[in-house]
């Protein structure tokens, strides 16, 4: 009798093809529970990384998957309102959420588009994706808890123009999104939560709370830009502080203004030369 032949171990998933269908999804919940799920498969053994899989991108107007509302403008037109009103305080609120809708999705793009990275590289960034989504989901709570919800304000779309800008080049991204995009939000939190202790309501001071688990949070996040900025450096042989400057004339990445938020700069790895950098004129 002929032995049956062995049972073929059944194919897994690809992480990067999956961080692509999770980045083209445009629907903020299912958005949010992909990515728990990717990252929770990948902890969990249940999806196969292959570094150097070629994958064929969505035309450009696909991704990100981002729902009709809000309404995207030039920041300079997004309306502003002070804090101290009930829309006021939801319209900031809403600012900070659409902000982390947009760190979502470049984690995942991190994760996706640039092969042959090293694994720790797509495990960084589907962290980063897992946490943002988490941020994403308490603010939008506290959205919700005020009557309100993620699409009711205009927004603009800053974080995803330089992502579009930095998409041929590892090295910038990593240089120009989380090292000088998202690195702003270190410096602008605590200047925020101040003025919300002002404000002094309950609802200002939950926002607080969730302020302070984002702010904890993002230090790791800059520091996973900060990191793979300088391997990336070390490997192809650029002088850091003049590779940057170089990547942020070439791909006009803005001006960043005092203050700073130097401690948190520090913990997240910046070094003393690229804080002196930055008073630079």
């Amino acid at each position: 009798m002929q032995a049956p032949a062995p049972l073929s171990p059944p194919s897994l998933p690809s992480l990067r093809a999956q961080a692509l269908h999770a980045l083209a999804i445009s629907d903020p919940t299912d958005k949010v529970a992909a990515t728990h799920a990717l990252f929770d498969a990948w902890e969990g053994g249940r999806v196969l990384l292959d570094p150097a899989e070629q994958l064929t991108p969505l035309p450009q107007q696909h991704l990100p998957g981002r729902p009709a509302q809000p309404v995207l403008m030039p920041p300079k037109e997004v309306p502003q309102r002070s804090p101290f009103t009930p829309p006021g305080l939801a319209m900031l609120l809403h600012a900070v959420t659409h902000i982390e809708f947009n760190a979502i999705n470049l984690a995942l793009d991190a994760v996706w588009r640039f092969p042959d990275m090293p694994e720790a590289y797509y495990t960084d960034w589907l962290r980063v994706a897992h946490e943002e989504a988490i941020h994403f989901g308490l603010l939008r709570a506290h959205l919700q808890s005020l009557g309100h919800d993620y699409g009711d304000f205009p927004a603009h779309n800053s974080l995803w123009e330089m992502c579009v800008r930095t998409q041929h080049d590892v090295t910038a991204r990593m240089a120009l999104v989380p090292r000088t995009m998202e690195a702003r939000g270190l410096d602008a939190t605590p200047p925020m939560q101040a003025r919300l202790r002002k404000v002094g309501t309950p609802a200002a001071q939950r926002a607080v709370e969730i302020l302070d688990v984002i702010l904890r949070d993002e230090i790791g996040h800059v520091a996973v830009g900060n990191r793979w900025y300088g391997w990336l450096c070390q490997l192809h042989g650029f002088e850091p502080l003049s590779h940057y400057r170089q990547l942020a004339r070439a791909h006009s990445a803005p001006r960043l203004k005092p203050p700073f938020n130097d401690a948190a700069r520090l913990a997240a790895g910046f070094s003393a030369a690229e804080l002196a950098e930055l008073l630079t004129p």
